[in-house]
């Protein structure tokens, strides 16, 4: 296995590692998984709505999201998503695409195709468990964000989302110190939380104002961890982190 393989399917065994532990079998199989690697613009859409998808794409480097597209050329973000990533994994049972996934930034992704992924599951059932697990937490983060577009103030749910981020990407090894990399602007986290961008400029300039973050050139500092999660009512069991000290860590 070459250092070039080895770097493009890191970021799938990290993401894999905060699901369970991977034994060195499972690790080495994760590793020879053939996989088409292609660069992608900021914007571009790595599958759309109505698309019969024959591959699952691993994002390796980049920031993407899934959404869906409103008639009046509108969209509702549903999720983020980080390195170590397969968003689209659903595609292996779902055969037809109802909402779109894309990039947020310029990303590196890795294209897998349905066969040789089932291929894998069959010989490693335990890597099978572990990516019906990540569709599961899927599925837990989509309650979470309901629950605070629902309940939460402008300040709470803003607060909330970086604190997720922020935990993710630190389980994956995302993290310089009490910074990370985050490409979103702040329409894009307007789309994902139903407030406008007036609406979350008010909101970071607050946070900011308050001590809690710092955030320029696309890198998000967080100034008080604790006190970010009190601020978003931020608990990380929804996550389902193998390792929750990780996601405890300030």
């Amino acid at each position: 296995m070459t250092l070039e393989t080895q770097s493009i399917h890191s970021p799938m065994i990290a993401k894999l590692e905060t699901l369970m532990r991977l034994t060195d079998e499972e690790r080495r199989a994760v590793s020879e998984l053939p996989m088409n690697v292609r660069e992608l613009r900021e914007d571009h859409d790595i599958v759309r709505e109505g698309d019969r998808p024959s591959q699952a794409c691993l994002l390796i480097e980049g920031f993407a999201h899934r959404y869906q597209a409103m008639g009046d050329g509108r969209r509702q973000i549903m999720s983020f998503h980080v390195p170590g990533d397969i968003p689209d994994l659903l595609s292996l049972h779902l055969s037809v695409m109802d909402h779109n996934l894309g990039t947020l930034a310029p990303s590196k992704c890795g294209f897998i195709s349905h066969q040789n992924l089932q291929a894998l599951m069959r010989a490693h059932p335990r890597i099978g468990d572990a990516f019906w697990r990540d569709t599961l937490i899927d599925g837990a983060i989509f309650r979470a964000w309901l629950a605070g577009i629902g309940r939460r103030n402008a300040y709470a749910r803003i607060a909330h989302l970086l604190c997720e981020l922020i935990t993710r990407m630190r389980a994956v090894g995302l993290q310089n110190g009490n910074s990370v990399r985050l490409p979103l602007t702040q329409e894009e986290i307007g789309d994902a939380l139903g407030l406008s961008t007036v609406h979350v400029n008010r909101v970071v300039q607050q946070l900011r104002a308050d001590g809690l973050i710092t955030w320029h050139t696309k890198v998000l500092t967080v100034n008080d961890f604790e006190e970010l999660k009190r601020a978003g009512e931020f608990d990380p069991t929804y996550l389902h982190l193998r390792n929750q000290a990780v996601a405890a860590a300030a």
